[in-house]
């Protein structure tokens, strides 16, 4: 099989189904960024040491990809396109209040830096944000389940809280915001 097709050059694709869109489609937006987001979080993957950490991103990769073909089908499940889970929610739930038990508490904004791992995984964070507001956007013209939403929500908080474990674990130091400087 041939990973060109030629069906996208006049600017449309196709989404499951066989619907054609325009590639700027706020659908394609929203899953596209979503691809992007799990494209950064393979490169937090490479660089993280604990295998934890690691094992939880990668069964957000996959969840990444199932909320991917959710959008790609117009917002359906099948028997080929599964569910993202509630739990997979309280998950990263639990994985965040377990983290903030070993933290020192926040009492300033922090600048993303400090550690190469902790920089991609304030990348990651921001284009967790930038993918939610894509399906945000998209639920302002067609429906959305609140769970994908939801779900990147709490994706992006996680690795705020996964990028402070990073730099305790490096002994990186937290850049604190100094408006101002």
């Amino acid at each position: 099989m041939k990973i060109y097709t030629k069906t996208g050059d006049s600017g449309e694709t196709s989404l499951f189904g066989g619907k054609r869109v325009p590639k700027d489609h706020v659908r394609i937006e929203a899953y596209g960024t979503i691809d992007e987001l799990n494209s950064f979080l393979g490169v937090l993957y490479d660089n993280l040491e604990d295998e934890n950490q690691r094992y939880l991103i990668n069964s957000v990769q996959s969840n990444l990809f199932t909320i991917g073909s959710i959008l790609a089908n117009e917002g359906k499940t099948t028997d080929y396109i599964p569910d993202l889970r509630e739990s997979a929610i309280s998950v990263l739930e639990k994985a965040m209040d377990e983290m903030d038990e070993n933290l020192p508490p926040l009492t300033n904004f922090i600048l993303p830096g400090g550690n190469t791992v902790v920089s991609f995984c304030h990348i990651a964070r921001t284009v967790c944000r930038r993918a939610e507001r894509r399906m945000v956007a998209l639920n302002h013209i067609e429906d959305v389940d609140p769970k994908l939403i939801k779900y990147l929500n709490r994706l992006s908080d996680y690795l705020f809280v996964l990028s402070r474990k990073i730099a305790k674990d490096f002994n990186a130091e937290e850049i604190s915001w100094k408006p101002g400087m």
